[in-house]
């Protein structure tokens, strides 16, 4: 039996990284992002809807992301998404989805340094085209 379980997102960063480490240390990053919808209602008024994500990474990518991104940038985040529950102090259950991620692209280069993968040569900061997002 065949299952995909894959989500990609957009958005921009809406609060500083945050890194911690498991018991055995082995790094994790959780970042917010928010992703906007424009559409028109039937009555022809413009509507935007916002949607906010939770993005885990982990190992290097989770140091990268630490290190490299901050509130406000772009971003393109692609993993699985996965429902963690649990019960809250006041006895309710909680429920809550993340995206664990397994690729995060940055997609401007604002007052950004190159990630090490990006070669030397490359030093133009000209915007970011269309075409040049790989999906």
């Amino acid at each position: 039996m065949l299952s995909l379980n894959k989500v990609m997102i957009i958005g921009n960063i809406g609060s500083e990284p945050e890194m911690r480490f498991t018991p055995n240390g082995n790094p994790v990053t959780s970042f917010r992002v928010a992703t906007n919808r424009v559409y028109t209602t039937p009555e022809g008024e413009r509507r935007q809807e916002t949607e906010w994500f939770t993005v885990v990474a982990w190992n290097r990518l989770a140091e990268q992301c630490n290190q490299y991104l901050t509130k406000g940038r772009l971003v393109y985040a692609e993993g699985r998404l996965h429902t963690g529950t649990w019960e809250g102090q006041d006895g309710q259950k909680r429920s809550r989805a993340e995206v664990v991620a397994n690729r995060v692209i940055f997609l401007d280069r604002r007052e950004a340094a190159p990630l090490p993968e990006e070669r030397a040569e490359e030093t133009d900061t000209a915007e970011l085209e269309p075409e040049d997002i790989p999906f």
